[in-house]
């Protein structure tokens, strides 16, 4: 794959690596160096058509390679070039690998699911007129010693049926590991997970960089001492003589008579009449005629004795009142 820039120049070596930065490798002394805006732009066109070259070789509907995807993510890209080429003095590439560490949940043997960590091929590309040739194996290599892992510790993303066989070929992986999600793993990945991964490139830059920075730690904040809980102290005797003081409701509330408590639990209802439950007593009717007497008798107001005794004949409302009442009554009193 060919460029209108010089590919020989940009990579310096064979087999280059680039990070989610995608920043130019050191160049070779002597070498003039154009401006670094201009380098990592060529870089990020390579991987874009790198990307789509892929995509179009897998017949996917859309590039799972890009820069814009290399900046988003901790990815690592061996990009390998062709150094024997010179069309116009400018080189060519011949393919690329992509790898990544992601945080998976596969199934063993037994069906059991795992959390895991391991090294993913997440895409892998050699241009078709230089496939056979062997650059895919060099290529795979390569990246093997420098992330220092083993072909069956690996996770492949979505593999095409040419990486199935070229894995075959190489490396005698046959036996996969049926999963549920894209990634297919092979016979023996779960016999080194005991051991941590070898730190790559990514992971030994990461550290060093963290041994470098001198910006100290935050100190640690400091709460306040907590208090000490004193004794649950009781109501006084005051406060609990003054509870039980019923106030006594003003007047003419206090008049009213007061009605029975009804029972906690009332006596159940029949449905048939013959088993109806006794009621309580009713309270007596009271004839009229002792209703009228009793009011008779009842002492009358001063208020009123003193209107009496200035109207020998009542009030009109009195004389109607005593006019209702039979003869027989008026001449009982």
């Amino acid at each position: 794959m060919e460029f209108p820039f010089d590919v020989d120049a940009l990579f310096p070596e064979r087999i280059t690596v680039l990070d989610q930065h995608l920043r130019p490798p050191a160049r070779r002394p002597g070498t003039t160096t154009p401006a670094r805006v201009d380098l990592q732009q060529q870089i990020m066109t390579i991987v874009d058509e790198l990307g789509k070259a892929s995509a179009k070789a897998q017949h996917l509907p859309a590039p799972i390679t890009s820069a814009c995807r290399m900046q988003s993510n901790r990815h690592v890209v061996y990009i390998l070039k062709d150094t024997s080429a010179r069309s116009a003095g400018k080189g060519a590439i011949i393919g690329f690998l992509k790898v990544g560490y992601k945080k998976l949940f596969v199934l063993d043997d037994r069906e059991a699911h795992n959390e895991v960590e391991p090294l993913c091929i997440l895409d892998f590309y050699i241009h078709e007129s230089v496939q056979r040739h062997g650059h895919g194996r060099e290529l795979f290599q390569y990246m093997l010693q420098k992330e220092r892992v083993e072909p069956h510790q690996l996770a492949i993303d979505r593999p095409s049926p040419k990486l199935l066989k070229f894995l075959n070929k190489h490396y005698n992986l046959e036996t996969t590991v049926p999963q549920v999600n894209n990634f297919v793993i092979f016979e023996g990945f779960f016999a080194h997970q005991h051991r941590p991964p070898a730190p790559s490139l990514r992971a030994t830059r990461h550290s060093r960089a963290s041994e470098v920075d001198p910006t100290p730690a935050a100190p640690a904040r400091k709460l306040p001492p907590k208090r000490a809980e004193g004794d649950i102290k009781p109501y006084s005797s005051s406060d609990r003589e003054f509870l039980k003081v019923a106030v006594e409701p003003p007047w003419p509330l206090n008049r009213a008579p007061r009605r029975a408590t009804p029972p906690a639990h009332p006596p159940p209802r029949s449905s048939s009449l013959g088993n109806s439950p006794d009621r309580g007593p009713l309270r007596p009717f009271v004839p009229e005629q002792e209703l009228l007497r009793s009011l008779r008798l009842c002492p009358p107001h001063p208020t009123a004795r003193l209107l009496l005794a200035s109207d020998p004949g009542g009030s009109p409302a009195q004389r109607r009142r005593t006019s209702s009442l039979p003869r027989s009554e008026e001449s009982r009193y």
